[in-house]
């Protein structure tokens, strides 16, 4: 019976060490803005002081543009993910980007409010900084969202619109990364808060691309190094309890000539959204392209920004 006794505190013990281990290699604390910003901030990156809160921000080309684009990321992501648009326009046009509230190096809003229509004033506040009074808004995602909605909130302001697998319709049954469901369930998600194996990070990267072997490991560093600035796995939690009525209708007053983009394998926001952007706003444009998934732009910048060069009457690229 003692010999029984033993060994099963010797498996108990051995047990608890390998979980502790197994812990302790996933354990993931929030990454000092210091530390994220000698990486991930250079230049030419600034902070700028906006609704209280030091917003990461990337302002090139030329000045005198009298309509700069503004280019506005998806969820958990940041303005890098328009490192190979901003190159290929800014010789051109002046290009404005920024990381979200509750994303990449700004992080969480004082108030926790991460609302659309939080976004869309947050977004007039920022042009109202720089003093930009008419622009191009470009999104992706929630960034495609916050595009429309601050386009019929600010119809003179907004001339034109680029929505990249933008969000804006109810959708059922889609490919939801594994990150977000697991921040959907409440009971586990306090301990993101505190582990986050990079694993996740790189499978939930793994399904919105339409070609995996596109995911480097650069790029997982990105994203995982920004999910870990202070703040942002709760404004995750916090974005995703919204309960947000169906606006989808308010889509058809837009009146901005529109270019709807999409990525043919996109299984988070299907193709069938981007169909229905173009049906509803008068005289917009559908581009789908073939073998992309949810961040065409980032994944084909090349043959994606050719179509915006286009739209926007800049030529072919050199």
């Amino acid at each position: 019976m003692r010999l029984f006794v033993k060994s099963l505190l010797l498996l108990l013990a051995g047990g608890v060490f390998f979980a502790l281990a197994g812990l302790v290699a996933v354990w993931a604390p929030d990454k000092p803005l210091d530390e994220l910003k000698r990486r991930w901030a250079q230049p030419p990156s600034q902070f700028l002081m906006v609704d209280g809160m030091q917003v990461h921000l990337r302002d090139e080309g030329p000045r005198d543009d009298p309509q700069p684009l503004v280019l506005l990321h998806g969820t958990s992501d940041s303005l890098h993910t328009w490192d190979a648009w901003t190159a290929a326009l800014q010789p051109q046009r002046r290009v404005i980007r920024f990381d979200l509230p509750g994303f990449g190096l700004t992080g969480p809003r004082p108030d926790n409010d991460y609302s659309i229509q939080a976004y869309v004033a947050f977004t007039r506040a920022l042009l109202d900084r720089l003093g930009v009074q008419r622009c191009v808004l470009v999104g992706n995602s929630l960034g495609g969202e916050v595009a429309w909605a601050s386009a019929l909130a600010m119809p003179q302001r907004v001339q034109r619109l680029v929505l990249v697998d933008a969000a804006g319709y109810p959708l059922a049954g889609q490919n939801v990364p594994l990150a977000f469901r697991l921040a959907q369930t409440k009971s586990v998600r306090w301990l993101l808060e505190y582990v986050l194996p990079r694993g996740l990070v790189q499978d939930s990267l793994l399904s919105v691309y339409g070609d995996p072997t596109k995911v480097t490991p650069d790029l997982v560093d990105r994203y995982y190094d920004m999910a870990l600035r202070a703040g942002n796995r709760h404004a995750l939690g916090r974005r995703i309890d919204l309960v947000r009525a169906d606006s989808s209708q308010s889509i058809k007053a837009l009146t901005q000539p529109t270019l709807v983009l999409w990525g043919a394998l996109d299984r988070l926001i299907p193709v069938q959204s981007g169909q229905r952007f173009a049906r509803d706003i008068a005289g917009a444009r559908l581009v789908v392209f073939e073998g992309l998934g949810h961040l065409p732009h980032q994944e084909d910048p090349v043959r994606t920004v050719r179509e915006v060069r286009r739209f926007l009457g800049m030529g072919s690229a050199n």
